[in-house]
Protein backbone atom coordinates (compact mmCIF):
# COMPACT_ATOMS: atom_id res chain seq x y z
CA UNK A 1 0.00 0.00 0.00
CA UNK A 2 2.89 2.38 0.51
CA UNK A 3 3.80 2.37 -3.08
CA UNK A 4 0.42 3.25 -3.78
CA UNK A 5 -0.10 6.51 -2.13
CA UNK A 6 3.73 7.21 -2.98
CA UNK A 7 2.91 7.46 -6.32
CA UNK A 8 -0.73 9.12 -6.12
CA UNK A 9 0.97 12.29 -4.24
CA UNK A 10 3.98 11.97 -6.62
CA UNK A 11 4.50 15.62 -8.64
CA UNK A 12 3.92 16.41 -12.10
CA UNK A 13 7.52 16.47 -12.80
CA UNK A 14 7.76 13.38 -10.77
CA UNK A 15 5.71 11.56 -12.93
CA UNK A 16 7.52 12.88 -16.12
CA UNK A 17 10.77 11.92 -15.26
CA UNK A 18 8.90 8.07 -14.77
CA UNK A 19 7.60 7.98 -18.18
CA UNK A 20 10.90 9.15 -19.26
CA UNK A 21 12.82 6.56 -17.18
CA UNK A 22 10.36 3.72 -18.85
CA UNK A 23 10.21 4.74 -22.19
CA UNK A 24 14.30 4.53 -22.19
CA UNK A 25 13.90 0.90 -20.59
CA UNK A 26 11.11 -0.07 -23.26
CA UNK A 27 13.69 1.30 -25.86
CA UNK A 28 16.35 -1.10 -24.27
CA UNK A 29 14.27 -3.98 -24.14
CA UNK A 30 13.10 -3.48 -27.84
CA UNK A 31 16.42 -2.87 -28.60
CA UNK A 32 17.57 -6.13 -27.67
CA UNK A 33 14.69 -8.04 -29.03
CA UNK A 34 15.57 -6.43 -32.28
CA UNK A 35 19.04 -7.55 -32.19
CA UNK A 36 19.21 -10.54 -30.26
CA UNK A 37 15.86 -11.68 -31.91
CA UNK A 38 15.45 -12.85 -27.51
CA UNK A 39 14.80 -11.65 -24.42
CA UNK A 40 15.62 -13.38 -21.04
CA UNK A 41 12.20 -11.84 -19.52
CA UNK A 42 9.97 -10.94 -22.63
CA UNK A 43 7.22 -9.79 -20.25
CA UNK A 44 8.57 -7.22 -19.17
CA UNK A 45 7.96 -5.31 -22.39
CA UNK A 46 4.23 -5.65 -21.33
CA UNK A 47 4.76 -4.89 -17.64
CA UNK A 48 6.89 -1.76 -18.53
CA UNK A 49 3.81 -0.53 -20.77
CA UNK A 50 1.09 -1.12 -18.54
CA UNK A 51 3.55 0.72 -16.15
CA UNK A 52 3.69 3.72 -18.35
CA UNK A 53 0.24 3.83 -19.12
CA UNK A 54 -0.78 3.98 -15.61
CA UNK A 55 1.68 7.12 -14.99
CA UNK A 56 0.31 8.39 -18.00
CA UNK A 57 -3.26 8.07 -17.25
CA UNK A 58 -2.84 9.66 -13.34
CA UNK A 59 -0.51 12.87 -14.83
CA UNK A 60 -3.57 13.22 -16.99
CA UNK A 61 -6.15 13.29 -14.51
CA UNK A 62 -3.87 15.53 -12.46
CA UNK A 63 -3.34 17.99 -15.17
CA UNK A 64 -7.14 17.95 -15.84
CA UNK A 65 -7.45 19.06 -12.18
CA UNK A 66 -5.11 21.90 -11.80
CA UNK A 67 -7.21 23.61 -14.80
Amino acid sequence: MAKKKKKESASVSEMEAQVHILDRELFQLRNELATQRKLEKPHLIKAKRKEKARILTKLTLKTKEAV
